[in-house]
């Protein structure tokens, strides 16, 4: 797990490592990217993606469920977010999409994530090397679950990942 995934965000003194033999606490709230190449986080989530047959309804749903705006809209794609250059939900049109049978497993849920990163083609082998398989599309992975994911470069509005 990245050294990160522990910071510790309260005083100091009150931090208790559950794993002892890890850097010290110091040394985790020094990290730069530089230190960090292959022990870091190698992305950020940027939607999370439901497929569907009406992306503007299925949007309007969820923004006014969540009391959060329609950011973006096409016909195809539609995203619900705190602002425009915040992640979100988005939903993507899917002809023939057939409902989730949840619990039933005959009808599996139907979702993907966006993972944006720096650089895409060098987050590739990172992901492969996590146990990710490559799927059919640009930049298409699934997780050792099967569930697919997409790695996109950083949108210009998002701050670096680090």
């Amino acid at each position: 797990m990245s050294p990160r995934a522990w910071l510790w965000r309260g005083n100091v003194e009150d931090y208790a490592d559950p794993i002892p033999h890890r850097r010290p606490l110091a040394a985790v709230w020094q990290l730069t990217p530089t230190d960090c190449h292959d022990d870091c986080m190698i992305g950020r989530l940027h939607h999370v993606i439901l497929d569907c047959p009406d992306p503007a309804a299925l949007a309007a749903f969820y923004a006014e469920l969540l009391g959060q705006p329609i950011t973006y809209s096409s016909d195809d794609f539609v995203v619900v977010a705190a602002d425009e250059r915040s992640s979100g939900l988005a939903f993507q049109l899917a002809p023939g999409h057939q409902r989730p049978t949840w619990p039933d497993p005959s009808v599996p849920q139907q979702l993907h994530l966006d993972v944006m990163v720096e650089d895409v083609a060098a987050a590739g082998p990172r992901v492969l090397a996590l146990g990710a398989t490559t799927l059919d599309g640009e930049d298409v992975y699934a997780d050792p679950a099967g569930h697919p994911f997409c790695l996109i470069r950083r949108p210009w509005w998002a701050p670096p990942i680090e």
